[in-house]
């Protein structure tokens, strides 16, 4: 079962620290269609799970340039 503090919306500052990767890196992830990247649109936002983030890392595609 997960944590409650991992499965919580993030927004683009938090995950560009929990990445350790600067905002704009996040914002070029989710420009690239083949990144994947998991994020969701919420009103004029962009929100993030950080379990689907991690996922993400690990499937290897937050390696695409």
């Amino acid at each position: 079962m997960l944590n409650t503090n991992e499965d919580r919306w993030i927004g683009i500052e938090e995950a560009s620290e929990y990445l350790d990767v600067n905002k704009d890196t996040i914002r070029n992830w989710i420009k690239k269609e083949e990144s994947d990247i998991p994020a969701h649109k919420i009103g004029k936002q962009w929100k993030f799970k950080k379990s689907e983030l991690d996922i993400w890392v690990k499937s290897g595609k937050s390696a695409i340039d």
